[in-house]
């Protein structure tokens, strides 16, 4: 069992989001990090698949029907975390929390909130 989901953050996140959270000590990859920039949100839910990671993302509208339509194709994703913008010392708290709270199973397959 895998402790921490490792996460992907799209291109609409701050980068200074994932590096308040790697000096947690929790592993972070940016869409800027792996050159998926402009890439539109389903695509961007695949790379986080292929890269075996949880998307955090601000888009709440496109991902929550992207998670139906995974669930009804009975497709798996390693999660989805939404956030609604706010100050990023603030959403690197909300998703250290959520990270120490939820395994990385747990979070499999699950649209959360922070």
């Amino acid at each position: 069992m895998k402790l921490f989901a490792d996460l992907y953050l799209d291109e609409d996140v701050s980068v200074l989001v994932a590096t308040l959270l790697r000096v947690r000590g929790f592993n972070v990859t940016t869409a800027r990090d792996e050159d998926a920039l402009a890439l539109d949100d389903a695509t961007q839910l695949v790379r986080a698949v292929v890269l075996r990671r949880c998307i955090f993302t601000h888009n709440r509208l496109d991902f929550e029907q992207l998670h139906r339509d995974y669930l009804a194709a009975n497709k798996k994703h390693f999660g989805i975390i939404i956030g609604s913008r706010r100050n990023v010392y603030e959403l690197a708290r909300r998703i250290a929390v959520l990270q120490n709270t939820l395994t990385a199973d747990e979070i499999e397959n699950q649209l959360l909130y922070v």
